[in-house]
């Protein structure tokens, strides 16, 4: 199975469980925060120098569990 060594600088790890629903946010490996909504990722992009970032974006996003759109764990 080949696999591509590329990987965006930004992950968004899929949705925690609990009674507080968020993603934890990584950049180039390193954990960054938690995101409650699409505006706390790209605001944790803004404070590492992209000024308006795309989340669109998959060579600088790579969302894990689901896409932007998903905020909560499925049950």
């Amino acid at each position: 199975m080949s696999r591509d060594i590329f990987h965006p600088p930004v992950v968004v790890r899929a949705p925690a469980k609990g009674a507080r629903h968020y993603r934890r946010v990584e950049i180039y490996g390193r954990p960054v925060g938690r995101a409650e909504s699409e505006a706390d990722v790209a605001e944790f992009i803004r404070r590492a120098g992209v000024e308006d970032p795309d989340l669109d974006d998959p060579e600088l996003v790579e969302w894990l569990g689901g896409g932007r759109e998903v905020w909560s764990p499925e049950a």
